[in-house]
């Protein structure tokens, strides 16, 4: 479990850097973390999980500003 976590941060720690950390990349990584923890769901749940950690960058930026009303 505690070696799961250490592998999981170094993984979003990994994205974070290659991508310079801009916003797509921030998201990105977040995402990734997101599609492991969807593993450790029972499977009834596990679709539902899988479809919002894959959403795209664009499709949660216009999400975003929808709700923001920019």
């Amino acid at each position: 479990m505690k070696s799961a976590r250490i592998a999981l941060l170094l993984i979003v720690a990994c994205l974070l850097a290659l991508s310079g950390c801009s916003n797509r990349g921030v998201y990105e990584g977040i995402q990734a973390s997101n599609r492991l923890e969807c593993h450790r769901l029972p499977p009834s749940q596990f679709d539902d999980c899988m479809q919002r950690a894959n959403k795209s960058f664009n499709e949660y930026e216009r999400e975003r500003q929808a709700a923001t009303g920019q």
